[in-house]
């Protein structure tokens, strides 16, 4: 293990953030040079609070199996190389996961039952980030190709990492992207200060060296048919995610000025970028509320604070969550407790157990206030509080209430494959759609979920699919496509 008596010598630190007034009039990430070099200085005692458990009950609360007392003992004893090698034995991406996973992983350390738990998500990102400063991140290629070809479409953590691991099989992938760049929700959906794109773009140039191809701006089931791509392919993973926001029937909705989270984020992003975004939907100057309390949501206060919103209220319907771990939710389960994005930090107001009731219109047929009222749970349903309604102003309201599936667009019907009750692709417990040949992999065939079980899900399809056109694998499968979170 790392230092037998780290955790009894040192607390829990992380790493600080830029000061709040600095950091929300820019759009460079909220940590000076990023996560882990901001925690280097402490970095090996807090590697060492690891306790090497008999049964690391961390493992279980990371879909992608993350190694983690090893690499932490590594980092202690200040074998970096041997820590990266750790790292991506499991995890394409830790330069991802290690930025936005909400690391459930720290929520099962053994270490959390009574005292804080190790900082495992800064300690993967110190090792990343240091990774690639050294140069230890190198491209893989094949020794040999297969003369096997798949097509992934989608470019997010899932499609990435399904064609990553293909490619380094020996396959000749080619990955579609609708968007005019790669990346998915990684590139226009995550703000800058969350995570900067340099950190995508060098990920990808490592996946172009290695002989994966990159097909931006190409919509497959409308510049190429379903048909022709089962024609030039041998097998096709759908990576496509769950996109389709929820909204929020309530009257008034047909108003101008709301809008769905993922039309704003990603013009918000182009624009952070040096972009042109023609008639961008700006919070410049107005009173903006934010339904839903997620990350997303987070995501929308932090970018609404940047772009110089007048007021900002996030709106929740449930109750403030409590500050420690609940009884109902004991170790190792993913506690929903109340927390603190550095959005939060910046500004703005949460209100919780609160419903929108109406959308009020000025004359020009705008959005001008929401009408409120206050819930509360009983018997299982909410209730509304007698007396409670209220109004706040509003010329600008993002819904962030999360997504109810997959675009179908073309593609989907195209191929022929089947969807579940919940309006995903089915799979089976390999992958494998109704289609023979097509696999589905991340949130269009989970549900909307975490990155981890994203890259997790894209690492498991890719050997179902190496397994199916060559007869066996040797690729890692982390996880059954049946499997559902047990922590989160």
């Amino acid at each position: 293990m790392a230092d037998p008596k780290g955790f009894l010598k040192a607390g829990r630190e992380v790493a600080d953030r830029r000061p709040v007034e600095e950091r929300k009039n820019d759009w460079h990430e909220v940590y000076p040079g990023s996560p882990g070099r901001a925690l280097l200085p402490i970095i090996t005692e807090q590697a060492g609070r690891c306790m090497d458990c008999g049964i690391p009950f961390c493992h279980q609360g990371c879909p992608l199996g993350n190694i983690i007392p090893e690499w932490n003992d590594l980092v202690w004893r200040d074998d970096w190389d041997g820590a990266i090698e750790r790292l991506h034995a499991t995890n394409n991406f830790p330069e991802f996961t290690g930025r936005l996973c909400p690391a459930p992983c720290e929520t099962a350390c053994v270490l959390g039952i009574n005292q804080d738990p190790v900082t495992i998500k800064n300690v993967e990102v110190s090792i990343i980030d240091r990774a690639w400063e050294s140069g230890a991140v190198r491209p893989q290629p094949p020794e040999w190709l297969s003369g096997r070809t798949v097509a992934v479409i989608g470019s997010g953590p899932a499609g990435l990492a399904a064609a990553q691991q293909l490619t380094r099989a020996g396959h000749t992938v080619a990955v579609y992207e609708r968007a005019d760049k790669i990346g998915g929700l990684l590139r226009y959906g995550i703000p800058e200060f969350k995570m900067e794109k340099r950190h995508l773009d060098k990920r990808l140039d490592q996946m172009r060296r290695e002989g994966t191809v990159f097909r931006a701006g190409v919509e497959v089931g409308k510049d190429l048919s379903a048909e022709d791509l089962r024609h030039r392919y041998d097998a096709v993973v759908l990576a496509i995610g769950s996109t389709i926001g929820r909204d929020l029937p309530a009257p008034g909705r047909d108003l101008g000025g709301i809008h769905q989270a993922m039309d704003f984020l990603p013009q918000g992003n182009r624009a952070a970028l040096g972009e042109e975004v023609t008639g961008q939907v700006t919070a410049e100057g107005k009173d903006v509320v934010i339904i839903g309390g997620g990350d997303t949501g987070a995501d929308c206060l932090g970018t609404s604070i940047r772009q110089g919103a007048r007021s900002i209220t996030q709106l929740e319907i449930m109750p403030r969550p409590a500050d420690e771990r609940p009884s109902a939710q004991p170790w190792p389960t993913y506690p929903m407790t109340y927390k603190v994005s550095s959005a939060h930090e910046e500004g703005g107001d949460r209100v919780y157990a609160v419903s929108t009731k109406e959308f009020l219109g000025d004359d020009d047929g705008n959005v001008s206030a929401l009408r409120l009222v206050e819930v509360e749970i009983r018997d299982g349903r909410f209730e509304e509080v007698e007396g409670s309604e209220r109004e706040i102003p509003a010329q600008l309201v993002l819904l962030a209430m999360g997504f109810t599936g997959p675009e179908q667009g073309e593609l989907v019907p195209g191929l022929g494959v089947e969807l579940d009750e919940r309006g995903n692709v089915r799979r089976d417990d390999a992958y494998a759609s109704s289609v023979p040949g097509v696999f589905v992999a991340g949130d269009a065939g989970r549900g909307q979920s975490l990155i981890v079980w994203a890259i997790a899900e894209g690492r498991a399809a890719a050997a179902s699919v190496d397994a199916y056109l060559t007869g066996s694998t040797n690729l890692p499968s982390p996880i059954r496509a049946s499997e559902r979170p047990l922590t989160v």
